[in-house]
């Protein structure tokens, strides 16, 4: 039975005074030791009152936070998408993981000090830490569930908040934070460790494996060539490549290394082809339908990715598309009322000059067609995206008006909201699909027919997928972040 421990007196670690920097990898290292501070205390205290119960104090720390204040517009070269704030004021922001995201910090604090000529200040923020997230990671503390225990848990400790925990600074509703300060960055820290946390639950790989270019599938299929491709790579000294992940964490370093299997897949399998700084190549296989889609790129942008491209099986639109034909998406019908709330389908979903080419490369190289050749298998046109994979079973003529009217070439569940959650989250996008049926025209996906299909073209579509990314690896930050994706009132972190 839980005994509530009401008007408990607050104890809190020490915690030092706000101090300025003027180097970045100075200000991250402050910020790493306020936060293992923070987390070393929650865990200590919590593993104490678990085995002594009946505690007798409430504990509480907080997150460390960024916080810069300046006077003047910055004189910043107007190319640049990020790196400086749009006008005089505070801004701050809450900070988790700081291990995980130290190479981002270091780059965006150290451009706010280029652009603005004024120091950051690092200090413990007013956000309570919640002990779930303090934990997490550490095998040997666990929470146990309610019940358990004999005090309440939030009467202890602070616990995940959902008031606090939200989208309403990439979603651009004027978000200001309690202390009048302006978002310095996309996502404040409770929303990160939520997401990190649903990221480990949803692909049975931490966080830190993840790299930044994100390939989406909605095939296991890609998931067996994206390991083939991954042991040669691994295999070659010149690639740059080290390590090859899987879920539940197995790891390879060669291509003969045995990856250890999972009992049980999880709902978004994820493979992780690493380099040493995280440039490397994502793949996870999200599975069919636009809920999925959202899910994990909901949760993958904090993470805060270079690019994420979509490399999936369609339904061709056209009679003179043929089975195993590309389709280059340059525009999205949104049919799949997933984002509505939060992205209206009135927003328009541009084409990325930088993904697009990067893309069409890539299908020139791999298939070795170029020019007007290449209008043989690859079709650029509209993707309709829809929340109902047997649409062809209801009444056709309104579905089938609105894809002639929006020309779209292509039918799927997962591109247009990928896109879609790519520029809401500020996320450089791209689609390159495959078509594998063509129900308007009597083609539909038959076993035999997939067979077929999945023998000679997955492996050609995974590895354009994969040639496009390494191309955009080898593209300065600044460039492939297209000014189309910011504001006229945007964070400063990218």
């Amino acid at each position: 039975m839980n005994i509530r421990q009401p008007n408990l007196p607050v104890v809190s670690p020490p915690m030092p005074e706000p101090e300025s920097f003027s180097d970045p990898a100075a200000a991250v290292d402050r910020l790493m030791e306020l936060y293992d501070g923070a987390t070393a205390f929650l865990r200590e205290r919590f593993s104490e009152t678990v085995k002594a119960g009946h505690p007798q104090a409430r504990y509480r720390a907080f997150y460390p936070e960024i916080r810069i204040s300046t006077t003047t517009f910055a004189s910043t070269d107007s190319r640049l998408s990020f790196g400086h704030v749009a006008s005089p004021g505070v801004y701050s922001t809450t900070i988790t993981r700081p291990d995980l995201f130290g190479n981002y910090l270091r780059q965006q604090i150290g451009l706010l000090m280029k652009n603005h000529g004024v120091p950051v200040t690092i200090g413990p923020s007013i956000t309570p830490m919640p002990i779930h997230f303090a934990v997490s990671g550490e095998a040997e503390v666990a929470i146990p569930q309610e019940g358990v225990l004999d005090f309440t848990l939030r009467d202890v400790f602070d616990v995940p908040d959902l008031t606090t925990t939200h989208d309403d600074i990439v979603n651009g509703e004027g978000y200001v934070h309690g202390d009048g300060s302006f978002p310095l960055a996309a996502f404040t820290a409770q929303r990160i460790d939520y997401s990190l946390a649903r990221l480990s639950h949803y692909t049975a790989t931490a966080a830190d494996h993840f790299q930044n270019h994100v390939l989406f599938t909605n095939y296991q299929f890609y998931i067996d060539e994206f390991e083939v491709y991954a042991r040669a790579a691994l295999d070659d000294p010149d690639s740059g490549y080290t390590a090859f992940v899987g879920p539940g964490n197995a790891t390879i370093t060669s291509g003969d290394g045995k990856l250890a299997a999972p009992a049980k897949l999880p709902q978004m399998p994820s493979y992780h082809l690493k380099r040493e700084d995280g440039s490397g190549i994502t793949l996870v296989n999200i599975g069919v339908g636009p809920s999925n889609a959202k899910t994990a790129t909901d949760h993958i942008a904090v993470l805060r990715p270079h690019a994420w491209l979509m490399v999936g099986h369609c339904a061709g639109l056209r009679n003179s598309q043929r089975l195993g034909d590309f389709v280059l998406a340059h525009a999205y019908l949104r049919e799949d009322h997933v984002l509505d709330d939060d992205l209206p389908t009135w927003v328009p979903i541009p084409a990325l000059a930088e993904i697009q080419v990067a893309l069409e490369n890539a299908v020139e190289t791999v298939t070795e067609l170029e020019g007007y050749e290449l209008k043989r298998i690859m079709r650029t046109g509209t993707v309709a995206t829809i929340d109902n994979r047997n649409w062809e079973l209801r009444d056709q003529s309104g579905p089938v008006q609105r894809l002639s009217q929006s020309r779209a070439v292509a039918l799927d569940m997962e591109s247009a909201t990928i896109a879609a959650n790519g520029f809401r989250f500020r996320v450089p996008y791209g689609t390159l699909l495959c078509v594998s049926d063509k129900p308007l025209h009597g083609e539909l996906k038959l076993p035999g027919m997939a067979s077929d299909f999945y023998r000679t073209q997955v492996a050609r579509h995974l590895l354009i997928g994969v040639r496009a990314m390494e191309s955009l690896h080898d593209m300065p930050l600044e460039k492939l972040h297209s000014r189309k994706l910011r504001s006229f009132e945007e964070t400063a972190f990218l």
